[in-house]
């Protein structure tokens, strides 16, 4: 591609286009849209998985991580979760135009916000070519225009499902460009599209953290943060091992390589040494390399593998079959430490002591907050938003994952019957 930066303007100008034609669509309209893209992806499921094989060899042959090539990974599964996303996403309440916050003043005005779209949304990723359709639908349903520029790794998967989403559009009588693929593996593109400030309205990077920080620190546009997920769980002294066991594998071990799988395990230090060894062991016996404190060292180092955990360990997002384990004091030492190492993103405790659970869901100011349940559900779809376009991790304007009321703002509106200001 000669020029890089006029190309990334015009996909900002395309896209800014087909959001002011959206801004006049019905609900209806957009609802048939999402069945169409939908139908789309079911109906060319070969294509789609053909394509996919091919950036996986590629990504393989460049010897991307595990972690990585799992995130880029589709199968029927896969497909058709993102699938029936799109058709959640179809079925939910049209958020677009709806009234809140109605009051009369007392000179007569009737006053009330309502809810419109952002414009133009600008959604930099990696690997993971879900993505392009959640928050292709996420948009749409939403009144918003999309650009998309996905990683290199997953640019044939990313094209043909763009492709497909357009065609779905068209069929429906909606601007094409309301889905716009930056279909270029030069890094450039980047830089460019983070300096639209002119047609972008909102910018979502997701991905790792150099990614995140190079976005923040260039960017023009305003930018919400889908940051690292450095996920805490505290099993406290009161917890059902029968209970903490399958919550504690299942958040390491079902996805490892996704931003919501556990990263950290805190023990609490009245729970009975037998019981810290039972978890533990089932971690290890489940393939996780466990990184452990100086006093779990000391009293299971001999009877279970684990290596001695270092400072750099306590921040750090593994997305792999490896962990931080930590022995604390209490509910207080659970939360100094979550305090000191979070990244905001998801933390749970597991107790039978409905105080602790409340206390921790008081204090802990993490995007989500779970009691006796996996930090994998910190997820738009598990958590009813039919899918997610990012998870926030910082609070403005939005916290947690992102689903369509995220993606508006309010308007002041405004109903008088000849008043005037004194």
């Amino acid at each position: 591609m000669k020029d890089i930066a006029q190309y990334i303007e015009s996909c900002g100008k395309r896209a800014q286009s087909a959001a002011r034609q959206l801004s006049n669509t019905s609900n209806a309209q957009r609802h048939d849209a999402l069945v169409a893209m939908a139908r789309a992806l079911r109906l060319h499921r070969d294509d789609i998985l053909e394509a996919n094989a091919q950036d996986i060899a590629h990504a393989r042959a460049e010897g991307l991580s595990e972690a990585l090539c799992d995130r880029l990974t589709l199968n029927d599964a896969r497909l058709e979760l993102m699938a029936s996303s799109i058709e959640n996403i179809a079925e939910q309440p049209d958020v677009v135009g709806r009234i809140e916050d109605a009051r009369l003043r007392p000179n007569g005005l009737k006053v009330a916000r309502m809810r419109i779209p952002l414009g133009v949304i600008a959604i930099i990723y990696e690997a993971r070519p879900n993505v392009t359709s959640d928050a292709a639908a996420l948009c749409l349903k939403s009144g918003n225009a999309v650009v998309l520029k996905g990683g290199h790794e997953a640019l044939r998967s990313n094209r043909i499902i763009a492709h497909l989403l357009q065609e779905a559009l068209e069929s429906c009588s909606l601007p094409r460009d309301a889905i716009i693929l930056v279909d270029t593996a030069d890094r450039e593109a980047v830089l460019h599209l983070i300096r639209q400030k002119d047609t972008l309205d909102l910018l979502i990077p997701r991905g790792g953290e150099g990614l995140i920080r190079f976005v923040s620190e260039n960017a023009r546009v305003p930018v919400i943060q889908h940051y690292k997920g450095v996920c805490h769980i505290f099993v406290e002294k009161t917890a059902d091992l029968e209970k903490a066991i399958p919550i504690v594998v299942n958040a390491k071990c079902q996805r490892p390589g996704v931003c919501n799988a556990m990263e950290t395990l805190l023990l609490d230090a009245h729970l009975s040494l037998d019981s810290q060894a039972r978890i533990l062991r089932e971690l290890h016996d489940r393939g996780v390399l466990l990184h452990a404190d100086t006093a779990l060292m000391n009293d299971f180092g001999k009877s279970i593998a684990m290596v001695a955990a270092t400072d750099d360990d306590w921040p750090r997002e593994y997305l792999a079959l490896e962990l931080a384990v930590a022995r604390v004091a209490g509910l207080e030492g659970a939360l100094r430490h979550i305090e000191t190492y979070t990244s905001f993103h998801t933390e749970a405790v597991i107790t039978e002591d409905p105080d602790v659970g409340d206390e921790f869901l008081r204090r802990v100011q993490s995007s989500t907050v779970l009691v006796n349940a996996s930090t994998r559900f910190a997820d738009g779809g598990e958590l009813g938003l039919g899918a997610e376009i990012g998870i926030s991790t910082t609070k403005l304007h939005a916290f947690g994952p992102m689903g369509c009321e995220d993606l508006t703002t309010r308007k002041f509106i405004v109903m008088g019957d000849g008043q005037t200001r004194s």
